[in-house]
C-alpha cells in the first residue's frame, strides 16, 4: 500500500489588490526599481487581522480535539486583537472539516484544526482523502500531544505488561481488543504493539469510545488503546486497569511507560496542531505561531492543556512540517507490515 496522495482542487488565493496599489504607487512616485519587490504579504501582515477569524475545528462539540481548539482560540483573541471564532464542521473522520481549510483563502482568516487522525492517518487508511495533508496547508505549530495508555478489562488474567504479553502468547487471536476504527492511529498502535512483540488478537471496531469503553468494562472486550483523559476516570474508579503509557502523564501517575515495562522506542502519540490554508503569507503564519508558543508557554496554557492530558508544544511552522512528514513515514510502514489495506 502507498501513502494516497488525492488530486485535490482550491481556490485561487485571495489577490492583495490595496497592497499591490501601494506597491505601484511607490514605484511611480519615487521611481525607485527596486521597490519592485516589495512583499505585499508582508505589508497585507502588517495589517492583519483587521476582523474576526475562524477557527475550523473537524470533529464535534465537547471532544478533546474541540476542548484544545477553544482554549487556543480563546488566548488567539487576546493575542491577535480579533475574536477567533469556533467553528465545527465533523464528518468523514475529520477530513471535511480539514477540506474546508484546504480551500479556504489563504488570507489568514481561516485556521483549521489538524490532528493525527486528520493530517497522517487520513493519508494512509482512506481512500480519495480530498486534500494532501503535505501541500494543501501551511503548517502553523504543534499545539501538543497527549500520549495513548493500555486499558484491560479489570478481572484479565495479568497483572502487568509483561504478563500481558505472555498471555497473549500462550493464547493467539483469543483476546479482543476495542478500537473506534480501522482508519485511526488507536488500531495502528495495536497493530505495532502485536508486529513488535509477535502477538496476535481479534479487533472489534466501534463507531464511538463510548461503547468501547461500556464494553471493555463488562468483559465483552479485553483490552483498549486510548487517550488517558477518557480512561483515567475508570482506571481511578477501578473498573479499568491502567498496564502502560506510550507518554508519562500526571493523569495516571503511577502507570509507567512503555520503555520502563520493557517495550523501548513505543511512545506514538497523538499531536494537536494549527494549519492555514497553502499560500498563507510567512509574516501572517508567523505571527500566529508566536501566539500559539506564548499560549503553549504560559502557566495557564499548560494547566489548560495539563487538564486535558495534552503536553504542551509551540512548535515552529518547519518544525511542524516535519512532524507531519515524519508520522506519515512512520505509520505508513505499519500499515504496510501489517498488510492493513486503505478503506
Amino acid at each position: 500500500m502507498s501513502v494516497i496522495v488525492s488530486k485535490w482542487t482550491r481556490r485561487a488565493g485571495a489577490a492583495w489588490p490595496r497592497c499591490a496599489r501601494l506597491a505601484r504607487g511607490l514605484l511611480g512616485a519615487l521611481g525607485l526599481m527596486g521597490l519592485a519587490g516589495l512583499s505585499c504579504g508582508a505589508a497585507a501582515a502588517a495589517d492583519w487581522p483587521t476582523h474576526s477569524i475562524r477557527l475550523v475545528v473537524p470533529f464535534p462539540p465537547g471532544g478533546g480535539t474541540d476542548l484544545v481548539a477553544r482554549a487556543v482560540a480563546k488566548s488567539l483573541s487576546t493575542t491577535l486583537g480579533q475574536p477567533v471564532v469556533v467553528e465545527n464542521k465533523p464528518g468523514a473522520g475529520g477530513t471535511l472539516g480539514s477540506h474546508v481549510v484546504a480551500l479556504a483563502p489563504p488570507d489568514g482568516y481561516t485556521l483549521g484544526i489538524a490532528t493525527s487522525s486528520t493530517h497522517v492517518t487520513s493519508a494512509i487508511l482512506m481512500k480519495d482523502t480530498p486534500y494532501n495533508p503535505l501541500t494543501s496547508f501551511a503548517p502553523v505549530s504543534e499545539i501538543g500531544s497527549t500520549g495513548y495508555v493500555l486499558a484491560i478489562t479489570p478481572d484479565f488474567p495479568a497483572s502487568d505488561m509483561k504478563s500481558f504479553i505472555a498471555y497473549l502468547r500462550q493464547h493467539p487471536g483469543k483476546v479482543e481488543y476495542a478500537s473506534v476504527g480501522p482508519t485511526t492511529l488507536g488500531y495502528l498502535i495495536t497493530k505495532m504493539l502485536e508486529l513488535d512483540q509477535k502477538v496476535s488478537m481479534t479487533h472489534v471496531p466501534y463507531k464511538g469510545a463510548s461503547q468501547a469503553y461500556t464494553d471493555l468494562m463488562s468483559g465483552v472486550v479485553k483490552a483498549f488503546f486510548d487517550n488517558p483523559v477518557a480512561s483515567a476516570e475508570y482506571v481511578k474508579s477501578g473498573k479499568l486497569r491502567a498496564l502502560a503509557v506510550t507518554q508519562r502523564t500526571d493523569l495516571l501517575p503511577d502507570t509507567p511507560s512503555f520503555a520502563q515495562v520493557g517495550i523501548p522506542g513505543f511512545d506514538a502519540v497523538f499531536w494537536y496542531g494549527l494549519v492555514a490554508p497553502a499560500g498563507t503569507p510567512p509574516a501572517i503564519v508567523q505571527k500566529i505561531q508566536a501566539g500559539v508558543a506564548q499560549f503553549t508557554g504560559s502557566a495557564e496554557g499548560k494547566a489548560v492543556l495539563g487538564r486535558l492530558g495534552v503536553e504542551p508544544m509551540g512548535s515552529t511552522p518547519e518544525a511542524f512540517a516535519r512532524k507531519i512528514g515524519d508520522d506519515i513515514a512512520t505509520w505508513k510502514a505499519v500499515a504496510d507490515r501489517a498488510h492493513i489495506v486503505a478503506e
